[in-house]
């Protein structure tokens, strides 16, 4: 039980975070202005990946482990379908996250910046559907 505890702590950090980084951060990223840009965005990631890379880590971890390691009473269906939603984050997160924020990292473009926020809402939706997954299990759990 406290493996998914675990697990439901980082999914709900990282889909509240997500959801913030969605509707709030990224489409702001046009408002710092070419001049800034640069820095602005070199400073970005230097400071979110301490943020993002734990709790990412703990939510791919833990939701792996939960495939051996099942609380009794909970379904091995959506165990799969919670670590399945956890790496397509990850996958997500280097397919296409990943090169918008090394093309944004010479500078702004916009076509670099909408591609970033359209692409990033499959890892918000991923996040906030495990969220779900993870609450299911622990009612189940409980």
């Amino acid at each position: 039980m406290t493996l998914l505890i675990i697990c439901a702590a980082a999914t709900w950090f990282m889909a509240g975070l997500g959801w913030i980084v969605q509707v709030v951060h990224y489409p702001l990223f046009e408002a710092v202005g070419e001049d800034n840009f640069t820095d602005f965005h070199r400073r970005h990631s230097a400071r979110i990946t301490p943020v993002v890379l734990p709790a990412m880590s703990i939510e791919l971890i833990t939701a792996g482990l939960l495939l051996f390691n099942r609380p009794p009473g909970t379904a091995m269906a959506l165990v799969v379908a919670g670590f399945a939603l956890a790496a397509s984050t990850w996958l997500a997160t280097a397919l296409l996250a990943v090169p918008r924020h090394t093309e944004l990292g010479s500078g702004f473009d916009s076509l670099a910046h909408r591609r970033l926020v359209r692409s990033s809402w499959v890892r918000t939706i991923a996040w906030s559907a495990h969220g779900l997954v993870v609450a299911v299990l622990l009612a189940q759990a409980a």
